[in-house]
């Protein structure tokens, strides 16, 4: 008896009905009531779904699997004894077997692996008001109700990986969906652009947010602008003064130096007349 099953991973959407193809080959002219299907998980070996006697018996079925699970009937003469499984659950994901008696019998083993999507990333950045450029702020990237676990990437606006200061954090609820949030600490700079992008390694969807540091949110609070103004204001002026006062003092200067100068030449004048009246010879 051929039994086939996928040889590749089957990936399930959380909450969809899954279909775990499964079939046979190699008998012919039989009776359905000779057929005997059984579904197990192949590490516990608990019962997922029994057929036998042309109809199911759930007796030891696992009672997660209670009214979830159902072949096709109206193929089973054809070979198919595929198994439709209901509102799919994280629990559900692992390695399910297919045993098929005819006659003789066979089997196969599968894997199914359970994946959701997450929810459109949203990135967040400190509130505080008085940040400057050259400042640390922590930039936060959240995301909901994914599975498996998400891979979170950041990335400059050049697209450059940014992998440092990075941490992730992914926490499962009751129903096995994971929330991730992941912090990227960074120096600020004006007109700064950062990406967060996520991706769901078993559905290969992405998805990203990012956010924009620009200028205009380092400006300093209106208080620090007018104080900064009026530092000025009085700093001009104080220099303005200064600049008066050393030319005032500069002038009084070149005065006093003027009035030395002149002093001198008039004493020295006196002198030389005191000394051409001395040389002169009196006449008798």
């Amino acid at each position: 008896l051929d039994v086939r099953v996928p040889e590749s991973p089957v990936v399930a959407l959380f909450g969809t009905d899954a279909v775990l193809n499964c079939s046979f080959s190699g008998v012919s002219n039989f009776n359905l009531s000779d057929l005997s299907v059984f579904w197990q998980l192949s590490d516990t070996k608990r019962t997922v779904h029994s057929y036998w006697q042309s109809r199911d018996q759930l007796t030891d079925q696992d009672d997660r699997f209670a009214n979830r699970t159902s072949l096709y009937p109206d193929q089973l003469m054809a070979g198919n004894t595929s198994l439709l499984l209901k509102k799919v659950r994280v629990a559900d994901e692992g390695s399910y077997s297919c045993f098929v008696r005819v006659q003789t019998h066979g089997s196969g083993a599968m894997l199914m692996q359970v994946a959701a999507p997450f929810s459109k990333p949203l990135v967040t950045w400190g509130s505080e008001s008085n940040l400057k450029p050259g400042d640390m702020v922590a930039l936060t990237c959240v995301a909901y109700g994914g599975y498996p676990e998400a891979e979170v990437l950041w990335q400059d606006g050049a697209g450059r990986n940014l992998t440092d200061n990075v941490t992730v954090s992914q926490v499962a609820n009751e129903e096995g969906l994971f929330s991730v949030k992941s912090i990227l600490t960074v120096i600020l700079e004006p007109n700064s652009t950062y990406n967060c992008r996520l991706t769901n390694p078993l559905l290969g969807e992405e998805g990203q947010a990012s956010v924009t540091i620009t200028a205009q949110g380092l400006v300093f609070p209106p208080l620090a602008l007018w104080l900064t103004v009026a530092l000025a204001v009085c700093l001009l002026a104080l220099l303005i003064a200064l600049a008066a006062v050393c030319r005032r003092k500069i002038k009084e200067s070149c005065e006093e130096m003027r009035a030395e100068e002149e002093a001198k030449e008039l004493e020295e004048a006196k002198e030389l007349e005191e000394a051409k009246s001395a040389a002169t010879p009196l006449k008798s």
